[in-house]
């Protein structure tokens, strides 16, 4: 070893740093290097995912960071000086540096963040054992100061050489010879360092792994800026080389300096931190007083509750309990049950609707028994090893799902509980995916926004470029032969995967046995200050031992809840969503229906047309179409249905796989059957089954070999023919594609039944809850309603005597809340409520202007209002109150003014009574609203269509056209497949929502439109050359008609529309 980099940036250096972690490493290994330092800016994202990888690479890892130093007091949140921080190399030494890392990291980010996370020289001194320090880069405080005074970067060098120690502080000296900055700062630190004696260490500022990589780099930057790669005045690197060089070159740069190049090594030497990896430190659960240990205390909390899952004694419930509680001893996972247990029935008791399970949980019977699970796993079949493998002790993983409107109120009581310095939500970056990473690198070169979004809109989602330029003709076409394509696919190849930012994990939250900073980093969440998160992913947090748990928000169960209350609430029933019947006719009629709207997991139009056919009878009927209805297995729903129906024999390979395989006629779905077969077939024992079902996932070809050999002989041992036994294997490695976890797909069975029960016996207050929840969506909200009128439900206008701030059952009908007109605030919404609540409705619209005078009743909230109908109940028509606003307004500021100066009734302001309704005078000669404005009206203010649609007078005129609905026509596409384009001549009737008008490459319009019609939405482009045909029709809330060619390429259908006309 030669020479070792101790200067380096990965992606998580974010938006500065190019290189991903393989990518490092594998440069690395490439270069013969046998040690590398990270040291991202502020921060440890990445150490954790650094250090397993380049152990696994055989490179010693050095773990350290490139921190922020504040001039002064890190609190100090104004810069005295010009500089509102410096840089500082630290490197962890040993186990108390990487602790004191933590510590310094952690500080900088709570305490010292101001433009960027600072430590301060009292942190260092209080937090340096351990640490070895590199004065950084020409942004470090003695590169700077050796540019304006050179007797204070002296001074300053001693200082930080008494803060680290003698042997712990060096003076970091680079090669950017273009750089002149760089060579003056050079010069200095070795002048310092004759006089001082402080060592140099050269090193190279790695911000991308290779030289050609530089304009990736700087268009990088371009985007972290906002900046064009074409402004003069901007952050770049592109003016020296700041890739990774070999350690042949770095002795080149440095041959008159070969201390410097030593001293690399050395370090690295002395840089020696081992993570304590996959151990495990699970927290303490607080036992009650008297209790002795978890086990026990777990052991009686089973056996109390036992009798509430199963009414009389049950010998094989108290074998599997008994068997359980053996394996959770021996595995030491008691304090986790406690743990779950206890802030699960902790949000059941405050009525926080918490889900049946997740995963493969729910093949626990303690869980079940607990309440932390909600199906019975020995009447569903579920395995326990499947969630907890005494043979191979891993964390077990229990996932939860609460309402999505209360889950914070759980992560509150963790904290509480646990300890706020314990408990923390945990990190998550966002990568730059294909789509983004072409728009923002055509924004940094400058390229024309609309050719780049079409750029980016060729790549069908969740696809890689490399794999998109191979399957999308259009892209190949365009990467080839137009110049500017082929530089922003290029670069964005390079850019593609790279970190951009941080944010919270939408469910993640980890619980630890101490302080949470003895092993992982802090910072605060960049969405929300108060908000505490860890600086290490969940991959990073289950490496290191800690209890990690999702906690999803599902807005299924929030309507659960709501649904349940409104039936409390209307109706005076209590509904026990855990006890209902799960053989219910009505609801199992509804499903056969397929009327399914608002059920979960099956109101898609493909699952609805499933459950007609296979018209499901019982739980597992659902269970098996949750788990089947997938890409890959969804080929084997027509034989499931037909075999179900008799309409298609079903054949076993041998009669032990009959009594595995007979509740799904014969098709392998679970990977539960899996683990059945190897265990009854080949005498596995359940652990040994679940081995082999991670072996199969994990597709390794000896893992592969060597279970297939073992699971054929143990076949063989019990008496199989060996021709079956082979024939059986074949069955096993499709499981890798479409077997499905049964436990998972039990709970989600239930909650989707349960969503059906909830819909089939009370309708009104279901389809209620289910707009509640999607109210910001205005495209969902139509199609609920109509999916309501469906089913004779009407919902009605917003009403100032009616409406509350949601939806809310009326009869038999649904109210229109207020708070969903646009531009009315909650505020003034309460403020209404109250008052008809306090006073009785509003009997005239003067009577409503002389209660309300909220300081939101102003002329954007009334007109709105006026708008939307809210008054139309009071017999004033809306023309009339919007021809008369300034005289409605100028009432209203004067009741404000009376009621502000506290005039009472009789008196008023200057004499006038304002609280008599009669003083208010409209004039009544004005023209009416139009049924057409008062349609736009409630399009712009609601988001929808209510008293009716602009395409209701050409009903017929579509029907006897033949004209497809633009529902039907997305589904013609759908059933396709991508890439297909439907011919030409598809007919579509519709209104213009939306229109974007931009500019091609080669200076012709082109209209992006978005048309509408009762079923849906879609984007239809407009070219020229039809654009030109007929420019007048293109304006929005025109009804038109046209015609043209449907394209599905890559997921999301465009309309190229070749003829239009105003109806």
């Amino acid at each position: 070893m030669k020479f070792v980099h101790l200067h380096t940036h990965s992606h998580y250096s974010l938006l500065d740093g190019l290189a991903k972690i393989d990518d490092l490493i594998e440069r690395a290994k490439e270069l013969g290097m046998n040690a590398l330092a990270l040291t991202d800016h502020g921060n440890l994202y990445g150490a954790i995912e650094f250090y397993k990888k380049a152990v696994k690479a055989e490179i010693k890892p050095i773990l350290g960071v490139e921190a922020y130093v504040a001039p002064g007091s890190r609190f100090e949140k104004q810069a005295k000086t010009g500089d509102k921080y410096f840089h500082l190399i630290l490197l962890a030494e040993n186990q108390t540096g990487w602790q004191n890392l933590i510590q310094l990291v952690t500080k900088a980010h709570l305490e010292g963040f101001y433009y960027r996370p600072r430590v301060d020289k009292e942190l260092l001194r209080q937090y340096h054992e351990g640490l070895i320090a590199l004065s950084a880069c020409p942004a470090g405080e003695i590169p700077r100061l050796i540019l304006n005074n050179f007797e204070q970067a002296e001074k300053t060098a001693k200082e930080y050489r008494e803060i680290f120690g003698k042997e712990n502080f060096f003076l970091e000296i680079g090669h950017h010879p273009n750089i002149p900055e760089i060579t003056k700062v050079n010069e200095g630190l070795k002048k310092i360092s004759e006089k001082t004696g402080i060592p140099l260490v050269a090193t190279q500022d790695i911000h991308y792994l290779k030289p050609e990589d530089a304009e990736y780099h700087d268009i990088l930057l371009a985007v972290q800026t906002g900046n064009k790669i074409s402004d003069g005045d901007r952050l770049t690197l592109k003016m020296d080389d700041f890739s990774m060089r070999s350690q042949e070159e770095m002795l080149e740069f440095f041959k008159d300096l070969a201390e410097a190049i030593e001293n690399t090594v050395k370090i690295a030497e002395r840089c020696n931190v081992n993570l304590a990896l996959n151990q495990i430190f699970l927290p303490n659960f607080p036992l009650p007083e008297g209790e002795i240990s978890a086990i026990a205390y777990l052991q009686k909390l089973a056996m109390e509750k036992l009798t509430d899952r199963f009414k009389e004694a049950d010998a094989k419930a108290m074998e599997r309990l008994n068997y359980e509680l053996g394996i959770i001893e021996k595995t030491g996972f008691a304090d986790y049950f406690l743990i779950v247990q206890d802030f699960v029935n902790w949000a059941k008791e405050r009525g926080i609707v918490c889900g049946p399970g997740r995963g493969s949980a729910a093949g626990s019977l303690v869980s079940y028994i607990l309440g932390i699970t909600d199906i019975d796993p020995l009447k569903y079949d579920l395995l326990f090893e499947r969630f907890l493998n005494p043979e191979r002790i891993s964390m077990p993983d229990i996932d939860l799902d609460f309402t999505d409107t209360r889950r914070d109120e759980v992560f509150a009581y963790l904290r509480q509980k646990y300890g706020e310095d314990r408990v923390a939500q945990i990190i998550t970056f966002g990568t730059m995916a294909a789509r983004a990473a072409i728009r923002d690198v055509g924004r940094a070169l400058g390229l024309a926004y609309g050719f780049c979004d079409q750029l980016a809109k060729l790549i069908p989602f969740n696809q890689k470029l490399d794999e998109a330029i191979k399957t999308v003709p259009e892209l190949n076409e365009l990467y080839k032969k137009n110049p500017d394509a082929k530089k922003i696919i290029d670069a964005a190849r390079h850019l593609e995967g790279v970190a951009r930012h941080a944010s919270v994990h939408a469910c993640g939250i980890v619980i630890s046995k101490d302080t949470l900073i003895n092993y992982v980093p802090l910072q605060r969440s960049p969405q929300n200050e108060n908000v505490i998160i860890t600086q290490f992913e969940m991959h990073s947090i289950e490496d290191l031992g800690l209890l990690k748990m999702d906690l999803l928000g599902l807005k299924n169960l929030t309507i659960i809840e709501e649904t349940v209350r409104l039936i409390k609430e209307l109706r005076d029933e209590e509904v026990d969503i855990s006890k209902i019947p799960l053989d219910d006719k009505k609801t199992f009629k509804l499903l056969q229906e397929g009327d399914c709207t608002g059920v979960f997991q099956l109101e898609s139009s493909g699952m609805r047309r499933n459950l007609k056919e296979l018209k499901p009878t019982e739980l597992e009927d659902i269970i098996a179409m949750v788990s089947l209805y997938r890409p890959g297995p969804m080929e084997l729903i027509p034989s499931f249905i037909n075999r179900k129906h008799g309409r298609e024999k079903v054949k076993y390979l041998h009669p032990k796989l009959e009594p595995i395989l007979k509740n799904t006629y014969g098709i392998g779905i679970y990977q539960e059957q899996m683990m059945r077969i190897a265990r009854d077939l080949a005498g596995f024992s359940l652990a040994e089954a679940d081995i082999l079902r991670k072996a199969i996932g994990k597709k390794i070809k000896v893992l592969l070999e060597a279970q297939k050999e073992k699971l054929i002989k143990g076949m063989t041992d019990n008496g199989i023919n060996e021709q079956i036994a082979k024939q059986i294997w074949k069955l096993f490695p499709p499981f890798a594609r479409y077997g499905f976890n049964r436990s998972h797909g039990a709970c989600y069975a239930l909650i989707a039944y349960r969503t059906a029960y909830l819909k089939s016996h009370w309708p009104i207050e279901f389809i209620t809850a289910l707009l509640n929840a999607d109210s910001g969506d205005v495209e969902r909200i139509a199609f609920l309603i109509s999916e309501a009128q469906k089913n004779g439900i009407r919902v009605l206008p917003p009403d100032v005597n009616k409406s509350f701030v949601n939806f809310i059952p009326e009869g038999k009908n649904i109210r229109f809340g207020l708070l969903a007109i646009k531009n009315v605030g909650l505020n003034i919404v309460e403020a209404i409520i109250q008052e008809r609540q306090i006073a009785g409705p509003f009997p005239d619209f003067a009577d409503f202007l002389a209660r309300i005078y909220h300081k939101d009743l102003n002329k954007k909230s009334l007109e709105s209002m006026i708008k939307a109908g809210v008054f139309d109940s009071l017999n004033i028509e809306r023309g009339q109150l919007l021809a008369n606003l300034e005289e409605i307004l100028s009432f209203s500021q004067n009741v404000k003014k009376a009621k502000t100066a506290g005039q009472n009734s009789q008196s008023g302001l200057f004499g006038i009574n304002y609280s008599t309704p009669s003083f208010l005078r409209l004039k009544t000669d004005n023209k009416a609203a139009s049924d057409s404005e008062k349609l736009v009206w409630e399009k712009e203010l609601l988001g929808l269509y209510l008293s009716g649609h602009p395409l209701d007078k050409y009903e017929e005129r579509v029907k006897n056209n033949n004209i497809k609905s633009i529902k039907e026509v997305l589904r013609l596409a759908a059933d396709n497949g991508n890439g297909s384009n439907n011919g030409n001549g598809s007919k579509i009737v519709g209104i213009i929502s939306k229109i974007k008008r931009v500019i091609s490459r080669v200076g012709q319009p082109i209209l992006f439109v978005e048309i509408e019609d009762k079923t849906g939405s879609l984007e239809m482009v407009v070219f020229s050359d039809t654009l030109a045909k007929n420019p007048g029709v293109w304006q929005e809330n025109k009804v038109i008609a046209t015609i043209g060619k449907l394209s599905s390429r890559n997921g999301e259908p465009k309309f190229i529309c070749q003829q239009a006309v105003e109806l």
